[in-house]
């Protein structure tokens, strides 16, 4: 239902999606699209398939055509350089423009981007949350199951991390606090710290080439490395951590191909921890083959990025009416939407 005494009718939302091939993008898509329908504005969703320069000339395109709010999931995520550049493309128009679920700048740089046109809003996560959740979540597994996840036996857990796009400031925490939060559990409850399965690796992680966070990059990865890590050669890899459910799923895929987390009572399940608490997440937690993840919530973001577009598209100040949500102390028009930790119970 349109809002009654907000005048919308004059709103033209044009909608920019880093790629809609991302599972926890489409489900923001799919949120946002119900939302603004529910507001009855007219809007039009792109798809910049993981492109800067396509999504540059997409906005380019929706400016001529008469588009007064642009709502933006960026594909170059942290970089004030692009998001500058759509910021300042907004801002010769006099449209105002939201930014959605990638960062637009870095820790160091924030408040830069945002504070630089009084049209602009961001609405996110608070990028570490995600990983110390997780890590928790990792730990406090462990601790309580220790030995059976010690395959071999020698006092260790063995894991692999799946990054999702280096330089990505989500993944850049997931990978770090997913690991350290997790170690600071085991140590503080007297176990060894987790110790990455392939020592030649020094960075500790496998990132997604194609900066697609895909389950084809873990399900390649996982592939390969159960040929050489595995319960035959007694390195096998006990635990996966992954910075969203899509590589989560690949890992899966991989371990059901060589038997394991196949969700009956006589398989071996090892532990896989996600980001993003998708439904195909949810379904592999219910029946056994998943451990855990971490709600990233697509319907209150989506909520939250109605509620902007409609002050925006009323000609209301971006902010309005916001109280309740969790704003930074920072930056006065970047909006938190919190996490959660699903485990199916």
């Amino acid at each position: 239902m349109e809002d009654a005494g907000v005048d919308l009718a004059d709103a033209n939302v044009a909608v920019f999606y880093y790629t809609f091939s991302d599972t926890y993008i489409s489900s923001v898509r799919t949120a946002l699209d119900g939302a603004l329908d529910g507001l009855g504005v007219k809007y039009q969703d792109f798809d910049a398939n993981s492109n800067q320069t396509t999504q540059n000339e997409q906005i380019d395109t929706a400016l001529q055509t008469g588009a007064n709010v642009l709502v933006v999931n960026i594909v170059t995520s942290g970089s004030v350089d692009a998001s500058q550049q759509i910021v300042d493309k907004a801002s010769a128009a006099g449209v105002p423009v939201i930014f959605f679920n990638r960062a637009v700048e870095t820790d160091e740089e924030e408040g830069q981007v945002l504070g630089s046109y009084d049209k602009c809003a961001f609405v996110g996560t608070d990028a570490p949350e995600a990983g110390h959740m997780q890590g928790k979540m990792i730990g406090e597994y462990l601790v309580e199951n220790f030995d059976a996840v010690d395959l071999n036996g020698d006092g260790k857990i063995s894991y692999a991390m799946f990054m999702g796009q280096l330089g990505n400031v989500e993944a850049i925490y997931r990978t770090q606090y997913g690991v350290e939060d997790a170690n600071a559990v085991l140590t503080a409850a007297g176990k060894p710290e987790l110790e990455y399965f392939d020592a030649s690796n020094a960075d500790k992680y496998q990132v997604d080439q194609d900066g697609n966070w895909s389950a084809t990059a873990a399900n390649n990865y996982m592939t390969t490395n159960l040929s050489q890590y595995n319960e035959d050669n007694g390195n096998m890899i006990e635990l996966v951590i992954c910075n969203n459910d899509g590589m989560a799923e690949g890992a899966i895929s991989a371990l059901n191909d060589k038997g394991y987390n196949l969700g009956t009572a006589d398989c071996t399940t090892i532990p896989v921890f996600g980001v993003d608490a998708t439904d195909a997440a949810k379904q592999l937690i219910a029946d056994g083959k998943m451990t855990g993840t971490i709600k990233q919530d697509a319907e209150g973001m989506a909520a939250c990025i109605a509620d902007l577009v409609k002050n925006a598209g009323s000609g209301q100040d971006v902010m309005a009416n916001t109280d309740s949500y969790n704003i930074s102390a920072n930056v006065a028009n970047k909006i938190y939407i919190p996490y959660a930790m699903y485990t199916g119970e």
